[in-house]
């Protein structure tokens, strides 16, 4: 899984020790931090592409990002795509919690998905709600899933 940076810098270490490495610096820094997890999806003609991004947020002092893309031909409905994203999110956010739990670090799964029922994405809202609390997460929606939502979404936009 190849990630990067915001600023198009690729991250070379395997992403559970770049993120250690990530958390260490900025602790030694002095910073409180929490992380949000979050992915956004965009369908191009036959692609489907997926951005997953890990938004480390430095408490009062801004934050930072690592982002992964992922492009698919594979054909989804509006719910199998949202249950994907979340899916994404999870399986980073599983690898990665035994560091969070080691330095302490709050982190929260975003989805992109609406709370309000009139939006076709809504759909979703119960088996991805289900799915991430039953993994042992915090999770949010739409509005509070920036991640996903504004972070992620640019990546795919």
């Amino acid at each position: 899984m190849k990630w990067r940076r915001f600023n198009g810098e690729p991250i070379d270490l395997p992403i559970r020790e770049a993120v250690e490495k990530a958390i260490r610096r900025e602790t030694e820094a002095g910073y409180k931090l929490k992380v949000c997890i979050g992915t956004d999806s965009q369908v191009k003609g036959h692609e489907t592409e997926f951005a997953t991004v890990i938004v480390f947020l430095r408490e009062g002092h801004g934050g930072f990002m690592f982002i992964h893309n992922e492009k698919t031909r594979q054909q989804f409905t509006i719910k199998e795509r949202m249950l994907m994203e979340v899916a994404k999110s999870i399986e980073i956010a599983y690898d990665l919690c035994n560091l969070f739990t080691q330095y302490d670090v709050d982190m929260e799964i975003h989805a992109d998905i609406n709370t309000n029922p009139h939006f076709k994405s809504n759909d979703a809202l119960k088996e991805a709600m289900g799915y991430i609390l039953g993994m042992g997460f915090a999770f949010k929606a739409k509005p509070e899933a920036f991640a996903s939502t504004c972070c992620a979404n640019k990546i795919v936009s």
